[in-house]
């Protein structure tokens, strides 16, 4: 039975109302016509709720509807076949903002002047919200994965970057601690980057680097005759950094006595330069750090004690890279990035066994030492890829390593969980119902812990 829509129109339009898309034509002023159970069920807006309005209803506060329809009727003729396609965003009768896909085509009389358009619409507003979904997690991945310029996805790293959040939300004077190369430096930038500080100066001064005699030249600045050489005022460090952050590497080389003069500044927040009788008021957080055995210093006198308890009212602790192996392929690939770019090779990766023989070095001199590796291997490289061959003779050399077993792995998490749950207080301001809820914990089990490690 052949099927004449033209003698049974109702034919045509069940058709189109079988049709899951929406469907709908407007007329040359964009007032609807018809509208189609596709479109009702899509939208929530029936037949009776459109037809005759405009096509503008469809739109809300972040929501343009079918914006280019309009523009489509005034003038189709750019638009090639006649037809214009547009993804959409549109608000539901429910208030729902629905991410749509359609085409509208123009219907003419027998003269060809424009007498309006039909349109269809396709829902996509899942596949949109799942692929939003997705890049959110993607982004929460890279961020588990690198803070700042800091990079590493192993638990004693995500420590780290929870005890350096803590910090930049504070003003109190940090002191970091751990080998030459593990990324001290690097810390206390973030510290500054996460801060209220973030727009005021950063200086870094690297404290065994710079002769005691004109250290403290550097540090509070001199005025002129104040010595021999000193032909002009000059502002020192502290003064330049007000506002801002200042980062003390290699605290511990500092002698007694100019560790008395940082001691003024922390408690009274005064410089005096060089030579001059005058105080100076300055605002500078101060972020210090060490690779020393401070309880050594503290023991021999190298350090006074109540510098350093002023120093290191909360202490960050950074790990040697032989603590964190699993972090080597991605500083790895980090620092591939980085060579690529800096020497303009396109180097893409690293052989299996190259990066065998980084992950088993014992690595005396951390993160700084992997990146000269590679950029050692930048150096020798032929191909797109980083053999064995192109790792300096020592890291070829490396010998298998014994791995921490998991019971010590264990042993260390517990050993900071303590500090975890008195940071967590201390952020909540002792409210035990937050400071759970910010460990991840039920009441009950931060209760039994606080038990457990006799924190009141």
């Amino acid at each position: 039975m052949e099927l004449d829509f033209r003698s049974n129109p109702s034919i045509l339009s069940t058709m189109i109302d079988a049709i899951a898309d929406g469907v709908f034509t407007v007329d040359a002023h964009g007032m609807i016509r018809a509208w189609s159970v596709g479109a009702t069920r899509i939208t929530g807006y029936s037949s009776q709720d459109v037809v005759g309005k405009s096509c503008h209803i469809l739109e809300g506060q972040n929501c343009k509807g079918f914006n280019k329809l309009t523009e489509f009727l005034e003038n189709p003729t750019p638009y090639p076949w006649g037809i214009c396609n547009q993804e959409c965003k549109v608000l539901s009768k429910d208030g729902r903002e629905l991410y749509l896909f359609g085409n509208i085509s123009a219907l003419r009389d027998e003269q060809g002047q424009i007498q309006g358009a039909i349109g269809t619409f396709t829902d996509l507003t899942a596949f949109i919200l799942a692929r939003e979904k997705i890049a959110v997690l993607e982004e929460q991945v890279k961020s588990r994965e690198a803070f700042q310029q800091l990079v590493g996805k192993s638990h004693i790293m995500q420590e780290v970057f929870r005890r350096l959040r803590l910090a930049a939300q504070s003003e109190v004077s940090i002191l970091l601690t751990g080998e030459s190369g593990t990324g001290k430096e690097l810390a206390a930038r973030a510290i500054h980057a996460l801060s209220s500080r973030k727009d005021q100066p950063f200086y870094a001064i690297n404290c065994s680097a710079i002769p005691e005699t004109l250290l403290e030249s550097d540090l509070f600045g001199h005025v002129k005759g104040a010595f021999t050489g000193a032909v002009r005022d000059k502002i020192g460090v502290f003064q330049a950094a007000d506002g801002g952050t200042l980062f003390l590497d290699e605290i511990g080389d500092t002698s007694p006595i100019l560790q008395l003069k940082l001691l003024r500044v922390l408690q009274e927040g005064e410089i005096r330069r060089v030579g001059d009788e005058r105080a100076r008021t300055i605002n500078v957080r101060i972020v210090t750090a060490t690779n020393q055995n401070v309880k050594g210093l503290l023991e021999s006198g190298e350090m006074r004690e109540d510098f350093y308890y002023r120093i290191r009212v909360f202490e960050i602790a950074l790990p040697p890279l032989r603590e964190r192996r699993e972090d080597i392929p991605l500083l790895v690939n980090s620092f591939i990035a980085d060579g690529s770019r800096t020497h303009q090779r396109p180097v893409k990766n690293i052989a299996k066994d190259a990066l065998q023989h980084l992950i088993q070095h014992s690595w005396p001199g951390n993160v700084r030492e992997l990146k000269n590796a590679i950029e050692h291997a930048f150096v020798t490289i032929s191909g797109e890829s980083i053999t064995l061959l192109d790792l300096p003779s020592e890291i070829r050399q490396s010998r298998p390593i014994k791995h921490t077993s998991s019971s010590r792995q264990l042993r260390q998490e517990d050993d900071a969980e303590p500090q975890r749950i008195q940071d967590a207080l201390q952020q909540t301001n002792g409210n035990r119902s937050q400071a759970a809820k910010l460990l991840g914990y039920s009441r009950v089990t931060l209760w039994k812990k606080l038990q457990r490690f006799g924190i009141s």
